[in-house]
């Protein structure tokens, strides 16, 4: 769950359509006066797919055709991420869970399946403990554990876990690294380097300069004490059928990391992912699709 810092960049409006390899269109919706971003396509069952710390929509641009074709696939920037609004709250995850409860609210959706990535993870995890109702099935890939600064094996991850600079500070030292800073992060989460293409970077350095995504970047880290004392003791008692995925390469989390959430959570299932690092959805999507649509099928 790497950080995609924010530059000095001025706030642009939303594109009309996703920057992806399907140019699918974005749409906005108000949820407590705060404009989300999202993809809404295909029929049936929904799913919700939900990105990790510091990402965006585009880490699920390769699970767009393939669950589509059988399910209403939902794909949203969360609050404070990517194309959505970025208000000056603390991102405790009470707050994220009012406002993924009330996203849900604003598309009419008593009940779906989430897919959560990273501390996406965190996310739907807490939805299934606080609103069961709401959730049906669970997948977590290479997801958010108990006591992550002892379970991380990532210096960076720490380093973003300790950091006390001010917001302005780490706003100007990201300004002069600019797409350096990019490829050094995607280059934590993605095992192939070749699959980071200048493209891929410049999409990724344009994400992580949008205006005031720090000040919720900074609110998320801070708040990870109120998720281990919330959530990340209660996982037994998650009772949705619950997926659990890892990248085989995952340099944030090993897959050790991934068993033992097995074991915790009653009922879940585990698969390991070759080959791919700690967004295994992006980087292996052959692979990770059909796991996917034989365990979402109704």
């Amino acid at each position: 769950m790497p950080a995609l810092f924010s530059a000095c960049a001025s706030s642009s409006d939303i594109p009309p359509r996703f920057d992806s390899i399907q140019r699918l269109p974005i749409k906005t919706v108000l949820v407590a006066e705060n404009r989300v971003a999202y993809l809404d396509s295909g029929e049936g069952p929904p799913v919700i797919l939900v990105h990790g710390y510091g990402g965006s929509i585009w880490q699920w641009e390769y699970q767009q055709a393939a669950l589509s074709t059988s399910h209403r696939l939902i794909t949203l920037d969360l609050l404070g991420s990517g194309l959505s609004d970025k208000p000056d709250i603390e991102y405790t995850p009470q707050a994220l869970l009012e406002f993924f409860r009330g996203f849900m609210d604003a598309l009419d959706i008593q009940r779906a399946s989430l897919v959560g990535n990273s501390m996406g993870a965190g996310v739907v995890i807490g939805m299934a403990l606080t609103y069961p109702e709401r959730v049906d099935h669970l997948v977590l890939i290479d997801g958010l554990p108990d006591r992550v600064r002892e379970r991380t094996t990532s210096p960076m991850l720490q380093r973003a876990i300790d950091n006390h600079l001010p917001a302005w500070l780490m706003r100007l030292g990201n300004y002069f690294t600019g797409r350096g800073t990019t490829r050094r992060i995607l280059g934590e989460v993605v095992h192939d380097p070749a699959l980071l293409t200048p493209a891929v970077i410049d999409r990724s350095t344009r994400n992580r300069a949008r205006a005031r995504a720090i000040g919720p970047m900074l609110s998320l880290a801070r708040s990870l004490p109120l998720w281990e004392e919330g959530f990340a003791k209660r996982l037994a008692e998650i009772r949705q059928p619950t997926l659990i995925i890892w990248g085989a390469e995952d340099r944030l989390f090993p897959p050790q990391v991934g068993r033992d959430l097995q074991a915790i959570i009653p009922g879940s299932s585990f698969a390991l992912v070759p080959g791919a690092a700690h967004i295994p959805q992006w980087e292996r999507p052959e692979i990770v699709n059909p796991i996917l649509l034989r365990f979402l099928q109704p």
